[in-house]
């Protein structure tokens, strides 16, 4: 790797970082200006990365998706078959939302600026967060190939599980009061829809 593109790129993680750190007290409402302090960089350098503020955030937002995902199947390594990791993926991503710390701000973080980002860069956050459904995938292609679960399309049904999964992540993030029990609320709809016995 040449020289200036590892500096390119020291640069560009030292944005990134900063930003996380922003959100963590002020969520995505900081400016460039206040970024490039935080991360120590002049202004020319945040522009020869990012066209934009929402385009950083961009970046933010697939690289805290991806390494969720990451974690969650690592945590899920040792669960007995695909229907236990499953409900796993299904349920622990409400518990980021009451994680405190560095957790808990990126999980809000991935809700409020996902609606914003979506108007502006719709392909780029499909792809953002295709990780979480082809977790889903994953198991649910195990759970047909073990035989314990039949469906005809399994692509579609991680799909419409993942769109179902955010959207109640989403309310549970801002809701007045969270109750305990919507995580096996949410796994038991999961559960009839897959069409697994209790």
């Amino acid at each position: 790797m040449s020289r200036s593109r590892e500096r390119g790129m020291k640069q560009a993680g030292q944005m990134l970082d900063a930003a996380r750190r922003l959100i963590r007290y002020r969520g995505d409402a900081f400016t460039t200006q206040e970024l490039v302090k935080e991360a120590g960089v002049a202004l020319q350098t945040f522009y020869r990365y990012f066209a934009t503020k929402d385009e950083l955030l961009l970046t933010l937002f697939g690289d805290l998706v991806a390494e969720g995902c990451a974690e969650f199947a690592r945590q899920a390594e040792d669960l007995p078959d695909p229907i236990a990791r499953l409900r796993f993926y299904i349920t622990s991503i409400l518990d980021s939302i009451d994680a405190g710390g560095d957790e808990e701000a990126a999980a809000r973080f991935v809700v409020s600026a996902h609606w914003a980002l979506q108007r502006t860069f719709p392909n780029d956050m499909a792809a953002a967060m295709r990780p979480f459904a082809d977790l889903l995938l994953t198991e649910i292609n195990a759970g047909i190939e073990a035989g314990l679960l039949e469906l005809d399309d399994p692509e579609n049904t991680a799909w419409l599980l993942n769109e179902l999964v955010r959207s109640v992540h989403h309310h549970y993030a801002y809701a007045p009061v969270r109750s305990p029990a919507t995580r096996d609320q949410l796994w038991e709809f999961c559960r009839r829809a897959l069409g697994v016995r209790a």
